[in-house]
């Protein structure tokens, strides 16, 4: 993958100074718990270790190297009871949700036998969960609970926490890559328009502006025979070439893949939007042919590309790359009011990821409908079952918002123009929710994944603090 973006996790106990004493086995028995809660988190962070906090002296050490980290989000295992000035001073200067984990060692006490040390160690995490939501509430902090018991294993609580991960990666990526913006939006799609300025304030993402002039000679020093070799095999093995083809532009679109690849390293890339409205001759026409495919070498790597210059639907594309493994652009094609089904779809570059239901295919098609040129389009085709759509949209305030939807994918007839199409049925039918969906006001382009993500999806606007709205699950 071109973007491996870990996110750093905050981690931290707590418990309460004034049983230490009283109870010194409470000691070595909460150090054991803490060390085992931070084995549990998945790879996919890296874990800024806070200790077991007891006062509010080490609650103010601890804030003081989360914020010198710029933590993405922050776990706090519950040991015991324990005042809410021991978390405070460690999360007050966080813009970042704060995930309480409420972890009960064993099950169940033997209430017959169980003293005070033993109900204070193995068996009370949860008596000051209120107590800290509360807290929170009051300092404006962003928060969740996830509540389990250890003995025996909680898959609930490791998936939950896994999920949790997973998003905190979302805001790792959007604040430390950049995005690409080649050209401008499609002339006239105002929904697309966007104030980049804006973008970095709300959503800390960067971007960075490249003419086509340059994007053009991108590739006039990839010269590596061997290394061109392998890419046009790779291409070869990431799609079913269609038709009539000259394997010269194969080679070519090599070449162009691997300088692409470059420029993302060096530009520290992991979102592109771009669209061409010149004219496609020259060197312009050689890469306007082969962009869409190109593109999708990328997306496959984890590099969310969108067409016409589309940023908020590659930021769409990216989250769900991030936390599902595949992304599709799409947007509105035809209802099939005989099925109550809607067909969705977008021509251009896509995620051969997304392809679960036979390979990606790439085909040379005269002309690219309602843009300059002609080339190689590609076509993607999910395997049937459930599908989350991401829509993200702009108040007239310039605040972000998004939109979540859930469907199944159905086999079915799809239209034979090149394009990726799949029928989707909602649970409350293709009329209502398209007027649910049109009626959160999205820009028309939205991604999907393959899979249910809304509760991810939710994670990840309650990290980045935006709102959602959910059309239907």
């Amino acid at each position: 993958m071109l973007v491996e973006t870990k996110a750093r996790a905050a981690v931290f106990s707590i418990a309460l100074e004034a049983y230490l004493p009283q109870f010194p086995q409470l000691v070595p028995e909460f150090e054991a718990q803490y060390e085992a809660f931070k084995k549990s988190l998945p790879d996919t962070v890296e874990i800024i270790d806070g200790g077991m906090v007891t006062t509010k002296e080490q609650a103010m050490a601890a804030g003081d190297k989360f914020r010198a980290a710029d933590v993405d989000i922050v776990f706090m295992q519950l040991l015991t009871y324990a005042t809410s000035y021991n978390m405070l001073p460690a999360i007050r200067d966080l813009d970042v949700p704060v995930v309480l984990v409420n972890l009960q060692k064993v099950r169940c006490l033997d209430f017959e036998t169980a003293g005070t040390a033993e109900w204070l160690g193995i068996g009370y995490a949860g008596g000051a969960v209120g107590e800290m939501v509360a807290d929170l509430n009051r300092a404006g902090k962003r928060h969740a609970v996830i509540t389990g018991v250890v003995e025996g294993g909680d898959p609930q609580v490791a998936a939950e926490i896994e999920d949790w991960c997973r998003a905190a990666q979302v805001r790792r990526r959007l604040r430390y890559t950049n995005l690409a913006q080649i050209g401008r939006p499609y002339p006239g799609m105002m929904d697309l328009y966007i104030d980049e300025t804006n973008l970095y304030h709300r959503m800390g993402l960067y971007t960075k502006q490249f003419d086509w002039e340059k994007m053009w000679a991108i590739a006039d020093d990839v010269t590596d025979e061997a290394a061109i070799v392998a890419k046009v095999a790779d291409i070869h093995d990431t799609f079913d070439i269609i038709g009539d083809y000259d394997e010269a532009s194969i080679r070519e679109m090599a070449r162009y893949v691997i300088a692409f690849e470059q420029w993302v390293k060096d530009e520290e890339l992991g979102f592109v939007a771009s669209h061409y409205d010149g004219f496609a001759q020259g060197k312009a026409g050689v890469l306007d042919s082969m962009l869409i495919p190109a593109f999708s070498m990328l997306i496959k790597q984890g590099i969310a590309c969108a067409v016409e210059g589309d940023i908020k639907v590659a930021m769409g594309m990216s989250i769900m790359k991030t936390i599902s493994g595949a992304c599709q652009l799409s947007e509105f094609y035809t209802f099939d009011f005989n099925d109550d089904v809607v067909l969705i779809g977008h021509s251009g570059s896509g995620d051969a990821d997304f392809s679960t239901a036979r390979k990606a295919s790439m085909e040379i098609v005269p002309v690219f409908h309602g843009k300059a040129g002609g080339g190689f389009l590609t076509r993607f085709y999910p395997k049937a079952g459930p599908v989350t759509y991401l829509g993200i949209t702009q108040d007239a305030d310039g605040h972000f918002k998004f939109i979540v939807s859930e469907g199944v994918i159905e086999d079915g007839p799809t239209l034979g123009n090149g394009d990726t199409t799949f029928r989707t049925r909602f649970s409350i039918g293709a009329r209502e929710w398209n007027n649910r969906w049109c009626e959160c006001g999205p820009t028309h382009h939205f991604a999907a994944a393959q899979g249910s993500w809304t509760d991810t999806i939710l994670k990840v606007a309650k990290i980045l603090d935006v709102p959602v709205e959910v059309v239907c699950r």
